[in-house]
């Protein structure tokens, strides 16, 4: 990577600073990584005194034996009393914690913090009476609706660790997870909505359950879409339970425990990978520590603010910036079941007065493929604040999401950060860091991160390397579950004492840092190694495009060559072979003539997965001309069909 081929791209001279009002006011200020460089144990230890602890740690950070962390040690401290008890007892029981929007317009409720406390309180006595036990595992597989969230502060309460599979992951998918970190009740519904229709669940868990033999004893069931399900009741020993049969009834009293700092919470398996999954273990003390901070401080929370972010809660974003971090701050938000339809999301800000945004380029980039006619017909001046994470954000796409959802005045605070960190890592403070479109800006403060070459030593400002984190930080996954060779192996061997995040990235001349993606993203034509990101970027800067995705598919001339697959914005039409030619020569301006494509094709879609990522090793088996593989993460499988109509339909040049 030291020696990669870096874009003009990467230079960007628009620069938005933070308004004044909320500089003024900010959260956290300048001072805040000066005093965090100082004393790194200090700043964090600062930022656990947020949190409600049953005994004080003893020590901060234990780094004795890495790469395994200990933070705060010998504190104690419950989660869920941390994200409702607490709120409740300070007096503000009355106060809405989540505003839920059923996919079906009228379907909505509104739960204030001492109901959610209640109904926590009862979810746990159930989970206890069906014998759940501190340090027994839970498996979470369900839709975006409030028992969700329940469910997994009932886990925390009991100091029962968690593992919320994604409700749109197959039967297979959800029995392996199961059987990983041997979970023995599993919590669902019947089902969910999904584009107007109901979507079943509990079939999925049935077949789950029954690939896991006699591990599972209890199946706790929601009753949301009211579908015929199977039901394995008191006849077959008891399995299956109705939700508002064992947790309606229940005690709305519960005496929390207090768990240790490093009592796990839960483990979020990553996907998407070939082999066993990864399950990623968080624990308690300094995961909540950390989501809680950069809650309050990347987002600039105020009391009175209406929070809302969009992902779904079987994902790292839906637990640290949708259950965890929020709730630990008593934040007021939204929680929304369904998918971004057009309008609906717009709706939602105007109707119930959102004030910070926090959603992913994908959908972004999906709203200004369907123009801005469409947002500019609602009132959204409430919002006061952007957010966007998941992958690096294009800079037209940063630009667009500025100007059209916020109003040319709300600062974006562009995140980046993994399953793996827990919390956000580098972003923008709003109201100290100038927002630059496209960049991620610096490392928040307590987070020591740094560009390396092959042989770790910093690129400096203007090279291009690997990204890394060179001290511990409080939310940092612990281990992998039941693997720690494999953690070991997986993120700390390339570099002794660097954790690697795979991830490639560039210092700007300014020293801000460009997420280049992952390091396997990276291609090499003619010898010049260049990102896909930066090429997607540059494709998706022509007003024509909407989308955009590249893949390096293999070449007998060049080594590798470059195969882009865009889609067009509304406006655009259908494309032909101008517009075709027309994008080749855009990127040859934008970047240089290396890094035109050989070949690009118009796309009615993207392969994407439910939770938005594009499948970019589908895109390179079309590049290649080889058999499609597996399609059973993608949200539509049918895309890869519609996309192979096509393939005879590019431009393919040098």
């Amino acid at each position: 990577m030291s020696e990669q081929t870096l874009s003009n791209l990467m230079h960007e001279d628009r620069r938005f600073e933070p308004p004044a009002d909320l500089a003024a006011d900010a959260n956290v200020k300048e001072e805040a990584y000066a005093r965090a460089d100082s004393d790194r144990e200090a700043f964090w230890a600062e930022a656990a005194e947020r949190l409600d602890w049953g005994k004080k740690w003893d020590q901060v950070l234990d780094w004795s034996n890495p790469p395994f962390a200990k933070w705060f040690v010998g504190g104690t401290l419950n989660a869920s009393v941390n994200c409702v008890d607490r709120h409740v007892e300070a007096g503000n029981g009355d106060k809405v914690a989540i505003h839920w929007v059923g996919e079906p317009d009228d379907d909505t409720r509104d739960i204030t913090y001492a109901q959610l406390k209640d109904e926590v309180s009862r979810a746990a006595n159930a989970l206890t009476e069906l014998g759940v036990q501190k340090g027994d595992r839970v498996a979470i597989y369900m839709p975006m609706i409030p028992e969700v969230v329940v469910a997994m502060l009932a886990c925390a309460r009991l100091g029962a660790p968690h593992t919320v599979v994604f409700g749109g992951f197959s039967a297979d998918a959800l029995a392996s997870r199961i059987t990983d970190c041997e979970a023995h009740v599993v919590i669902t519904s019947d089902g969910g909505y999904r584009r107007g229709a109901a979507s079943a669940l509990k079939p999925a868990v049935d077949e789950a359950v029954a690939k896991t033999g006699d591990l599972v004893r209890h199946v706790l069931v929601v009753r949301r879409t009211g579908q015929d399900v199977d039901w394995h009741g008191r006849e077959e020993g008891g399995r299956d339970v109705w939700w508002h049969d064992a947790v309606d009834g229940a005690s709305a009293e519960h005496e929390p425990e207090m768990h240790d700092s490093e009592h796990p919470l839960y483990v979020m398996y990553t996907s998407g990978t070939t082999g066993k999954p990864k399950g990623i273990l968080h624990t308690t003390g300094g995961y909540l520590t950390g989501t809680s901070y950069t809650h309050w401080a990347v987002f600039d929370l105020k009391d009175d603010d209406v929070y809302w972010c969009t992902a779904d809660v079987g994902w790292v974003t839906g637990h640290s910036y949708m259950a965890y971090g929020p709730l630990a701050n008593g934040a007021t938000q939204v929680m929304y079941e369904g998918t971004p339809e057009k309008g609906r999301w717009w709706q939602i800000v105007q109707d119930y007065k959102v004030t910070i945004l926090y959603t992913a380029p994908t959908a972004i980039r999906t709203f200004m493929k369907q123009g801005r006619e469409i947002p500019d017909g609602y009132d959204m001046s409430s919002l006061r604040l952007l957010g966007s994470v998941g992958e690096p954000i294009n800079p037209e796409a940063y630009v667009w999401y500025r100007e059209v959802i916020g109003g040319d005045r709300c600062p974006v605070v562009d995140t980046w950060w993994q399953t793996e960190t827990g919390q956000i890592m580098i972003s923008p403070l709003p109201g100290v860091t100038a927002g630059k479109p496209g960049s991620a800006m610096k490392a928040l403060p307590g987070i020591s991160a740094d560009v390396v070459d092959d042989d770790a030593k910093s690129v400096g400002n203007g090279n291009g390397g690997y990204l890394v984190l060179k001290e511990p930080w409080p939310a940092m996954l612990r281990t992998l579950w039941g693997d720690d060779q494999r953690f070991k192996d997986t993120y700390w061997s390339r570099w002794p004492g660097l954790y690697f995040a795979g991830d490639g990235a560039k210092l700007d001349e300014d020293g801000d840092i460009w997420l280049l993606g992952r390091v396997d993203d990276v291609m090499n034509v003619s010898g010049h190694r260049l990102s896909t990101t930066e090429i997607e970027s540059a494709l998706v800067s022509h007003p024509k495009v909407a989308e955009a995705a590249v893949v390096g598919a293999a070449d007998e001339t060049t080594g590798q060559a470059v195969c882009a697959f865009v889609i067009l914005r509304d406006s655009a039409g259908d494309g032909g072979e101008d517009i075709v030619e027309e994008l080749r020569k855009h990127v040859a301006k934008e970047i240089g003539a290396i890094a035109k494509p050989r070949q690009i094709m118009v796309v009615p879609e993207l392969p994407k997965t439910r939770s938005g990522k594009i499948m970019r090793r589908l895109l390179k088996d079309v590049a290649e001309h080889r058999e499609v593989g597996d399609v059973t993460t993608l949200a539509d499988s049918t895309v890869m069909d519609l996309i192979k109509t096509r393939e005879g339909s590019s431009s393919s040049e040098d």
